[in-house]
């Protein structure tokens, strides 16, 4: 694995460079059309004498300015992450905020102007059925509209955010990419050798490297890499704690201004949940902790420990059953190379969809992934769509676990997602945070069943806790995240908070949702400097989001597994509904009531039984 050549992406593929004719052609387009949108969205003379074909004529100039923009961010946004330290990169995203400043005023105004015939919206939808398809779309915007300041103050806001609560972001990534510590390959106490000059080499190890080490299969690895990223984050701790308190300031302060009982009201807004949604969701976590900690503590006996430390939340388990020591498992062996987390990605996408596994095996083949952990380059996965260029690109740290091959199929989930809405206007393409996760989730299924199914005794073990590894991660962490959010929130609303106060809170969550199953010494109390999706003033939350999505992906893979390939159809139709209406609504057609308890303890009950699974693999239990 040491010796293959991972993947980058050439972003001249899509535009040769900012300054090419192709990328200042759109840009240019982007321009016009806001100008044009801005004008029809305050032509109140058309509004009023035909407001069915003012409407039409709106949402038309949104779709292609939506396109246009979405476009040129995704493309900065790729260079940018791949690269923080490229000044150019950092001066067009900066280009793009400016223009980005007059499409939010003239969605303002949009706004605005869709309050002023809301009571004309019923007979709009008659006169024109091609338009009822926005019905959900225009009360979102309605309801946004009442938590709208003026435009003045809205355009202000706007504007002052490039240098408030982006820029506070930004600065979470430059900082958090860069962050590294020294990593002496000899760390050994031990005498030199006769005949050695003892002489140890070092070398600098950025934070993401060494928290890919979390998976290395010796523990004393682990142990040091845990220790060293406390110490490369600890050395930037300041301005994470300030870029912390910039963005959460920003949130708190926009939130009060528009009008919400808290910051947590407009994220289940935008997660497009009732709020009877999120109290079910988090009630279950809550009361599910205790299978998990099971899990866990099956675990620490596997690797013959009394108990977890933070850092062997992710250690591998592969040989630790007894039955076949030192047996390699063909399924799950210690270190992936790229190549076969491609084969296997592809061997079991394809046994469940033909299409899946050619769009996937395409994004392989055009270099659509970029795999490469290197400096300047942001931690984390994540998933881009092109819409005028009608791609999208993958981008990923590999390091040779197996976690990493979840994480690729999961990311090739979203960008499936993606490519079934590619014919669907920009609108429909916006779907919620929490429907953003079912096709990933429901990608990561298809792979880890696939495996499960072929996979003999011994091989069962380690993909079974690699699920479970997952689960918790998504269960018991994100529910951590969300009290460590909204804590924060609560005490930014009286004043900063300092690197102590928030590596406290950190720890108190942890041990909240952990409980005894790890070891108090070693938790993690820098998570919130490590973790991207703390940075973001627009979209507070983003945690409970991967807790839904979890479930409801669990839920639609268990029913294509009860109905074979009679489900391919219905799995479609979810995806392409996404954008079109509430969780509640697209998930209810999928036959699901998320507002009911009941539906959550389904999902969790699926995760026991693979706890019960591999407690039984689990030698002395």
């Amino acid at each position: 694995m040491k010796t293959e050549n991972l993947p980058k992406w050439n972003l001249a593929d899509l535009y040769d460079g900012v300054e090419s004719a192709e990328y200042t052609a759109l840009k240019q387009e982007l321009i016009e059309l806001t100008d044009r949108f801005a004008e029809e969205a305050r032509n109140g003379t058309l509004r009023s004498t035909y407001p069915a074909g003012w409407l039409e004529a709106c949402l038309e100039l949104y779709n292609r300015l939506g396109d246009s923009y979405e476009e040129l961010d995704a493309f900065v946004s790729m260079w940018y992450t791949t690269s923080t330290t490229d000044q150019a990169a950092l001066a067009e995203l900066n280009s793009l905020e400016e223009l980005g400043l007059a499409v939010q005023a003239a969605e303002v105004s949009f706004k605005n102007s869709v309050a002023e015939i809301a009571d004309r919206l019923p007979e709009i939808f008659k006169t024109k059925p091609a338009l009822a398809e926005y019905r959900f779309f225009l009360e979102e915007q309605l309801f946004f509209q009442q938590h709208q300041m003026s435009e003045r103050e809205e355009s202000l806001a706007a504007d002052l955010m490039r240098s408030g609560g982006n820029a506070w972001g930004r600065l979470f990534q430059a900082v958090s990419s860069t962050a590294s510590a020294d990593w002496v390959e000899n760390a050994s106490n031990e005498p030199a050798g006769k005949g050695s000059v003892g002489k140890k080499t070092c070398e600098k190890k950025t934070v993401t490297e060494l928290r890919g080490m979390a998976f290395d299969p010796d523990r004393s690895v682990r142990h040091r890499a845990w220790l060293k990223e406390l110490e490369a984050v600890e050395q930037v701790e300041i301005p994470l704690a300030a870029a912390m308190n910039g963005v959460k300031g920003s949130t708190v302060s926009l939130s009060r201004r528009r009008g919400y009982e808290s910051v947590l009201e407009k994220s289940v807004q935008q997660a497009r949940i009732s709020r009877a949604t999120l109290e079910a969701l988090i009630g279950v976590m809550e009361e599910s902790l205790p299978v998990f900690r099971d899990y866990l503590s099956g675990k620490a006996r596997l690797l013959s420990l009394e108990r977890l430390s933070f850092y062997d939340l992710f250690a591998p388990v592969a040989g630790q059953t007894g039955t076949k020591s030192g047996t390699k498992s063909s399924f799950m062996p210690e270190r992936w190379s790229y190549s076969a987390a491609r084969d296997f990605i592809l061997t079991h996408f394809r046994s469940f969809s033909a299409e899946l596994a050619d769009f996937a095996d395409a994004a392989f083949k055009k270099g659509w992934i970029d795999a490469q952990p290197r400096a300047g380059k942001v931690g984390g996965a994540y998933c881009i769509t092109l819409p005028v260029t009608g791609e999208t690109r993958v981008m990923c740290n590999f390091s040779g676990n197996f976690g990493d091959v979840k994480t690729i199929a999961h990311e090739l989930g979203h960008a499936y997602h993606h490519h079934v809405l590619r014919d669907a206007p920009h609108l429909f393409r916006q779907y919620p945070m929490t429907l953003a996760e079912t096709a990933s989730i429901f990608a990561e299924s298809v792979v880890i069943d696939g495996a499960l199914q072929a996979a003999g005794p011994e091989e069962k073990l380690p993909i079974v806790e690699k699920l479970l590894q997952d689960s918790t991660q998504v269960i018991v962490d994100i529910l951590s995240r969300f009290k460590f959010e909204s804590a924060v929130l609560e005490r930014r609303e009286r004043g900063e908070l300092s690197p102590e106060e928030l590596k406290r809170l950190m720890l108190e969550v942890q041990t909240a949702t952990y409980g005894d199953a790890l070891n108090a010494d070693e938790l993690h109390p820098y998570m919130w400097a490590v973790k991207p999706h703390y940075y973001s003033p627009e979209l507070a939350f983003y945690n409970f989001p991967y807790a839904f999505g979890q479930l409801f992906g669990l839920g639609l893979y268990n029913r294509y597994v009860q109905e074979g390939s009679a489900f391919l159809p219905v799995y479609r139709n979810v995806l392409l509904s996404t954008g079109k209406g509430s969780a509640v609504e697209v998930t209810r057609a999928a036959g699901f009531d998320i507002e009911s308890p009941e539906f959550w303890r389904s999902g969790i009950a699926a995760l026991k039984g693979r706890v019960d699974e591999f407690l039984k693999l689990v030698p002395g239990t």
